[in-house]
C-alpha cells in the first residue's frame, strides 16, 4: 500500500468515528429534550359543557332577537331549560365521585325509575295530562344578558385556572422529576429513576369528559407518595411516562456495566 492510499484510509476511518460520535451526540440531546408535563387541574375544569351551552344561548337569543317578555316565545324557555339541566348535571358530576360500581348503580336506578314511570302512565293514564299541564306551567327563563354574563364570567374563571397551572406543575425530564411551584417558580427535584407510577380512575363521567384521573407518584427517596388528582388525558400521560422511564432504566443499565 503506498503513502498517500494509507492516508486516505486513516482520513476516511476518521471521518467515520467524526460521523459516529456526531449521531451519538445528537441522539443524546434528542433524548435530553423529551419533557413530560403533568399540570393537576382543579374541578372547575369540567365545566365546560355549561359554557359551550351558556355561550350557545347567547348566540341564539342575541341572533333571534327572542324577547322574554312576550308569553308566546317559547326559544328562551327551551334555551334556559336546557341550560338548567346541562348545568346541573354538571355541578352533580362534580360534586360526587362516580367510581364504575357506583356509575353501574347509578345506570340501574334511573333505569328502573324510567321503567316505573312508564308502566305507572300505562296503568294511569289520566295522570299524564295533569302532569303535561303542571309541566307546562313551569316556565324558567332567562334573557340574553344573563347567558352573556355567565359566559363572561365562566371565560374569565378558565383563563384564570389555565394562568394558575403555570404556577403549579410537574416535570418529568431524563432522571428528574421535577415540581415547579408558587409566583417565584420554586422547584424541587426527585429522582426518576425506579418511580413507580401508579393510576386510578376514580370518577366514569370525570374520564369520559376529558380523560382526567389520578396519578400517584412513588419517588425512591420520598416515603409518602405524591398524589396528582385531575390529570387530563390520563391514560395517554400514564403511556407516555412508562416510556420514558423504561427509557431511563434501560440507560442506567447500559451505563453501569463494563465499558
Amino acid at each position: 500500500m503506498t503513502e498517500a492510499e494509507q492516508h486516505d484510509g486513516d482520513e476516511a476511518q476518521g471521518n467515520e468515528q467524526h460521523g459516529h460520535a456526531h449521531v451519538h451526540s445528537h441522539g443524546s440531546g434528542g433524548s435530553q429534550k423529551k419533557r413530560i408535563y403533568l399540570v393537576p387541574y382543579p374541578k372547575f375544569i369540567f365545566m365546560y359543557p355549561t359554557l359551550i351551552i351558556s355561550t350557545l344561548a347567547t348566540l341564539v337569543l342575541w341572533a333571534g332577537g327572542h324577547s322574554i317578555a312576550d308569553p308566546s316565545e317559547t326559544v328562551p324557555v327551551v334555551m334556559t331549560g336546557i341550560f338548567l339541566c346541562v348545568m346541573m348535571a354538571n355541578l352533580f358530576i362534580i360534586v360526587f365521585d362516580f367510581p364504575r360500581a357506583t356509575s353501574l348503580t347509578l345506570v340501574f336506578i334511573v333505569t328502573t325509575v324510567a321503567m316505573g314511570v312508564w308502566m305507572l302512565f300505562l296503568t294511569r293514564p289520566d295522570l299524564l295530562p295533569a302532569v303535561g299541564d303542571w309541566i307546562k306551567r313551569i316556565r324558567p327563563v332567562a334573557n340574553t344578558t344573563f347567558f352573556l354574563c355567565t359566559t363572561i364570567g365562566m371565560t374569565l374563571m378558565y383563563i384564570a385556572v389555565f394562568v394558575s397551572t403555570k404556577f403549579n406543575y410537574w416535570e418529568l425530564s431524563n432522571n428528574e422529576l421535577l415540581h415547579h411551584h408558587g409566583l417565584l417558580s420554586d422547584l424541587k427535584r426527585y429522582p426518576a429513576p425506579n418511580l413507580r407510577v401508579d393510576k386510578e380512575i376514580n370518577d366514569v363521567f370525570e374520564y369520559m369528559l376529558l380523560g382526567a384521573g389520578r396519578l400517584i407518584l412513588h419517588p425512591t427517596t420520598e416515603k409518602r407518595a405524591i398524589v396528582l388528582d385531575n390529570i387530563l388525558f390520563v391514560g395517554k400521560k400514564e403511556d407516555q411516562m412508562t416510556r420514558m422511564l423504561g427509557s431511563i432504566k434501560v440507560k442506567i443499565g447500559d451505563d453501569s456495566g463494563p465499558n
